[in-house]
């Protein structure tokens, strides 16, 4: 893996008249350097079909300038950032480097990255600096002269040329990035509709490789709609033209932003975001819970395949973060216990223990994600959205369609939740197996209930965002009693391998006790919640 950084800039139009207004004296600006003049060359690289701009990913290798060499940008979750990797420019200037393709391999999945543009570039950087000298930020004037190369011999190359402003933070912070887009805004300078040079430069070739969105057909007439019993009918009938958008349309654009933020998380893992693989797990259960809480939009039979590798990803990746939870828990708790009570070497056992299951998990996630399988789904998903297996309800109005699988969702979490209570209600102790099991299935039910309401809230509104909220609720306590089976899981093979190295189990042993009564607490905290929960689910079946 090649070096990175946290890219964080925004992008203004410059016609030939601007003239950069004083910023001295803005969010903690004092001085403005002299500008600095750099001739910038780059070629950019992408498959054919233009995978990665499409993925919003640049691939480049620019000489001149101060940061020379191979630049790949990638997509971040926080708005207007961007993750940059970094290699040398090497000797052999047509050979993409390991270092800056490995990060986009489920992206490219073989394909070999070509040049498809050049940039050439006259920038003249200004440094924004505090009272100590310190660079906050500099301000990019650029001139650029972009060629998008011919997809085939008998096509002409495409000229465009443009100027435009880039502010890009140094030491500054975004308070800092919104006092200087306020002052240039107000100098009449507005923010560029692009968000990259390659974007524009490739506009009209990304027009025609871009997926266009789904149209469903309007059942001509009544279309049953698969169940448990058969299903019951739905009334055909196109889209009236004030019924708002089909289910198709939402369940599809749903499905549209999830596969993206898989992409977007496969990506942080291989570059070793901390938060990559929660991300990646978390796009996964979503794309699940979407596939099954709508099966009257989409066929299952196609879609029930994809919901089992979904579901065999986030497997592979479940070690990679419950242990890293679970220790990293274990060792707030240690930290904040009387001294006298901590007997040996518990914390450093822990802090090794935490390295070593997170360097494995690392190495498992990896194997995981290089996996043909992993591939094969990632092409699935696509498959799914060029294509779409429309069922039956596909072309009704959104609203009927979004509220009865909001229904069915809030009906088989109530049921998990019924089945708890009445494991409880016979013998807490005898039960606590059982009960436990049934409240991590409710936990689960939970999660496909605030997915699902999620979707639905595009058209419910309120009562699905409220449902939203509950459902966080009833995520967090419910999984906080399951993250204290793996804590408990945690003390007892601590504990072993303390005492196979001759130390005192004591600590292991309170450990576990304060797991015990730390779930006996989040128990007590979702019976509480109960009611609220059954309320929240019967306002958006009613929406």
């Amino acid at each position: 893996m090649g070096s990175g950084k946290l890219e964080v800039e925004r992008k203004f139009e410059a016609g030939p008249d601007v003239v950069l207004p004083d910023l001295a004296g803005i969010g903690g600006i004092v001085t403005v350097g002299d500008a600095v003049t750099h001739e910038l060359d780059a070629t950019y690289y992408d498959t054919p079909d233009l995978r990665l701009a499409r993925a919003r990913i640049t691939l480049r290798r620019r000489t001149g300038g101060t940061d020379a060499g191979w630049h790949l940008k990638l997509p971040t979750a926080v708005a207007g950032s961007r993750r940059e990797v970094h290699a040398p420019l090497g000797t052999r200037r047509t050979v993409v480097p390991r270092a800056v393709t490995e990060p986009v391999t489920a992206v490219l999945r073989g394909a070999k990255p070509e040049p498809v543009a050049t940039l050439q570039t006259t920038r003249l950087v200004t440094d924004l600096l505090d009272a100590e000298g310190r660079v906050l930020a500099e301000v990019a004037a650029d001139t650029v002269t972009g060629t998008a190369m011919a997809p085939d011999p008998g096509s002409p190359a495409e000229v465009t040329t443009w100027r435009e402003l880039e502010v890009e933070l140094v030491d500054g912070d975004t308070a800092l990035l919104d006092a200087v887009t306020d002052v240039l805004t107000g100098a009449g300078i507005r923010p560029s509709d692009s968000p990259s040079k390659l974007s524009r430069v490739l506009a009209g070739r990304l027009a025609a490789v871009a997926p266009a969105p789904a149209a469903p057909p309007a059942p001509a007439a009544p279309q049953p709609t698969k169940g448990k019993k058969g299903g019951k009918k739905r009334k055909g009938g196109g889209k009236a033209a004030d019924a708002g958008p089909t289910a198709a349309e939402v369940v599809l654009g749903a499905l549209r932003t999830q596969v993206e933020a898989l992409q977007v998380a496969d990506i942080g893992v291989r570059t070793g975001d901390p938060e990559g693989v929660h991300d990646l797990r978390v796009a996964c259960r979503r794309l699940r819970s979407i596939l099954a809480a709508f099966r009257p939009v989409l066929d299952r039979t196609a879609t029930d395949p994809v919901r089992d590798e979904l579901q065999w990803i986030g497997g592979q990746l479940s070690g990679a973060r419950d242990g890293e939870v679970a220790l990293e828990h274990l060792k707030s708790v240690v930290a904040a216990q009387p001294v006298e009570l901590v007997r040996g070497p518990v914390a450093a056992r822990l802090q090794q223990t935490e390295v070593a299951d997170v360097e494995r998990g690392r190495k498992a996630a990896i194997r995981a994600l290089s996996d043909r399988r992993h591939m094969a789904l990632l092409d699935s998903l696509d498959a799914l959205l060029a294509d779409p297996p429309l069922a039956g309800a596909a072309g009704e109005p959104a609203r009927t369609v979004l509220a009865d699988a909001v229904k069915r969702a809030g009906k088989r979490l109530t049921g998990y939740v019924d089945e708890a209570r009445e494991r409880e209600a016979v013998d807490p102790g005898a039960h606590e197996d059982e009960t436990e099991h049934a409240l991590h299935e409710a936990r689960k039910a939970a999660k496909r209930v605030r997915y699902t309401a999620e979707v639905a809230a595009r058209v419910l509104g309120a009562p699905a965002e409220a449902l939203v909220t509950c459902m966080k609720q009833v995520q967090d306590v419910l999984g906080e009693a399951q993250d204290t089976v793996v804590t408990r899981q945690w003390c007892l093979r601590l504990a072993t391998a303390a005492a196979g190295a001759g130390e005192d189990t004591f600590t292991y042993g309170r450990l576990h006790g304060l797991e015990e009564a730390r779930a006996e607490h989040a128990d007590q905290a979702f019976w509480a919640l109960e009611p609220t929960l059954r309320d929240a689910v019967r306002a958006a079946a009613r929406a």
